[in-house]
C-alpha cells in the first residue's frame, strides 16, 4: 500500500475512533480515561492531517492555501482513485 493512502487510512481510523469516544463520552461525560484517550487521539488526528496536507494536498477544500491556484481540484476525485 502507498503512502498516501497508508496515512489516508490512519486519518479514517482515528476519525472513527474519536467518533466512538464522543458517544461513549455522552452517557460517561466524567471518565477521565476516555478524556484522555480522546485528547490523545485528537492529537494523532491533526498530526497526520497536517502531514497529509503538507504531503499529498488538500483533502478539503477549505485546506487549500495556495494564493496562486486552487489546488483542491489537482488530486483524482475520491471516485477516481483506484
Amino acid at each position: 500500500m502507498r503512502e498516501r493512502e497508508m496515512l489516508l487510512r490512519k486519518i479514517r481510523q482515528y476519525d472513527f475512533t474519536l467518533k466512538e469516544l464522543n458517544l461513549y463520552l455522552d452517557t460517561h461525560p466524567n471518565c477521565r480515561r476516555a478524556l484522555a484517550m480522546l485528547a490523545k487521539y485528537k492529537e494523532l488526528r491533526s498530526s497526520a492531517y497536517e502531514e497529509f496536507v503538507r504531503r499529498f494536498g488538500p483533502i478539503v477544500p477549505e485546506q487549500n492555501e495556495n494564493t496562486e491556484h486552487w489546488d483542491w481540484i489537482d488530486d483524482p476525485w475520491p471516485w477516481e482513485r483506484s
